[in-house]
């Protein structure tokens, strides 16, 4: 795909919604946090059904290391994963309280150190809390990123690689929410909606007429 293509595309993905931002509900860096690491393997709605109950009751490192794992549990177990998941968060703010004040760190290094955070969830805090031009590559990214031909990888990595190079740098802050929600609601991963895509006319998937001919049949 060359770089004219790429630019319309994210020219038509910022025409439709100018002012992209993440589906989980939350006030500070570090309710974002939590709820970005209670997201794993779990559908965003999930998420804000459970820190709806949470964050009133406890949303700094503080209340919720007071609330210790079983406490936690009690809130989150709806989420999947949610044993570990209440471990790893406790541990968390165990270590922000004892390390950081209270605070998020704003350093890659520092937030991939804290348990249940990895690079993924590293960049979602990055860009999404403090307005980094990161790029998050979670399932819906890499399916998009590949079938689309806008930077096809072997790997989340290779992905996110790719689209820090490629992407026109006054695109590259909301890129990661353009992306992840045209995966979510558009290019579905079992049945792309190809009639209804923005880019279908730009976007190189070998399949896309097919999709195209099973819809209107």
């Amino acid at each position: 795909m060359n770089s004219a293509k790429r630019y319309e595309i994210f020219s038509r993905l910022r025409e439709l919604n100018p002012h992209p931002t993440t589906e989980l509900e939350y006030k500070t860096p570090f309710e974002l946090l939590v709820s970005v690491i209670l997201s794993a393997q779990a559908t965003d709605k999930g998420v804000n059904l459970a820190t709806r109950k949470l964050f009133p009751k406890a949303n700094t490192p503080a209340a919720i290391y007071k609330l210790g794992i079983e406490g936690l549990e009690r809130y989150i177990q709806t989420i999947g994963l949610y044993h570990s998941k209440a471990r790893h968060l406790i541990a968390t703010c165990k270590i922000l309280v004892e390390e950081y004040g209270g605070e998020v760190p704003r350093a890659r290094e520092a937030l991939e150190s804290l348990p249940g955070v990895g690079r993924k969830t590293a960049n979602v805090v990055l860009n999404t809390a403090f307005g980094e031009a990161t790029i998050a590559v979670d399932t819906h990214i890499f399916r998009v990123a590949n079938r689309t031909k806008i930077a096809p990888g072997k790997t989340p990595l290779e992905v996110e690689q790719k689209l820090l190079k490629f992407v026109p740098e006054t695109f590259r802050h909301d890129a990661h929410h353009w992306l992840i929600l045209h995966g979510r609601y558009t290019c579905k991963a079992r049945k792309p909606n190809c009639p209804e895509c923005i880019i279908r006319d730009l976007c190189e998937y070998r399949d896309k007429m097919l999709s195209l001919v099973k819809t209107t049949t």
